[in-house]
């Protein structure tokens, strides 16, 4: 018997359905385990992954540097990974030990790895701590924001505008209606967090944002942003530089 690469019932599709179940356990489980490093109960769909990983395909064919932050199971990871032009490089940053060995076993099962394994890098850390010397083109980021304090947020959101280029993309998400679904289940202090969180980011959409789309096919919906960096601050010594306005 044969079987076309398309057909739902080929043993590449069942080696498929089994895989991503078997990563959606360890989501799951990370989840509960680490709340710290995992914001949801299961990884990214593709269509939210696709819309994250589009401003490097809007690059195409031109070299790029990608930095991907909180990259889970890969989701994302293997939409970028074919991506990725001759001559790019794409660093992976994952904090969470498990996923970060599941990232680089991905890695290494990537389709025309001879040509790439100089490209890539799979880092386990946090983006804070994160020291390869680049700066980058896109930068896509998986971090749980709504699980962060007000102070760990402007943090990593200053060292991605740092890490980025003048003119780079950020992309980010966000699950649609967790905020108030957790301002009503949670304490008054949590809820306090949240909102100062939601108006820390809120004050980068209204100085950098250049697009903001709703995927409502995503597990749960999903709000995907770019951000922009400019590349009309300068700095004493001439470098272009950005620092974020947040007294507003």
């Amino acid at each position: 018997m044969s079987y076309t690469a398309a057909d739902p019932d080929s043993p590449t599709h069942s080696r498929g359905r089994a895989q991503r179940a078997t990563e959606g356990w360890a989501f799951l489980v990370e989840s509960i385990r680490n709340h710290r490093t995992v914001g949801s109960i299961a990884p990214s769909g593709k269509s939210l992954a696709n819309l994250l990983a589009d401003p490097l395909l809007e690059r195409a064919p031109r070299i790029s540097n990608v930095l991907e932050v909180g990259a889970g199971t890969g989701s994302v990871t293997r939409v970028l990974l074919p991506r990725i032009p001759r001559g790019s490089r794409l660093d992976i940053v994952e904090a969470n030990a498990h996923f970060a060995a599941h990232l680089r076993r991905l890695v290494r099962g990537c389709p025309n790895l001879p040509e790439k394994q100089e490209q890539v890098r799979v880092h386990n850390a946090y983006v804070e701590q994160l020291t390869t010397g680049h700066r980058y083109d896109v930068i896509v980021s998986g971090l749980p924001f709504a699980n962060f304090s007000p102070r760990q947020v402007e943090e990593i959101m200053g060292r991605y505008f740092d890490l980025l280029r003048p003119g780079g993309i950020l992309t980010y998400f966000s699950y649609c209606g967790s905020r108030w679904v957790r301002t009503f289940l949670t304490s008054r202090p949590e809820a306090h967090r949240q909102r100062e969180v939601k108006d820390l980011l809120t004050q980068y959409h209204n100085r950098y944002a250049i697009g903001c789309w709703t995927v409502w096919g995503n597990l749960p919906p999903a709000k995907v942003w770019y951000l922009r960096r400019p590349i009309d601050a300068v700095d004493a010594s001439g470098a272009l530089t950005v620092q974020p306005d947040l007294s507003r």
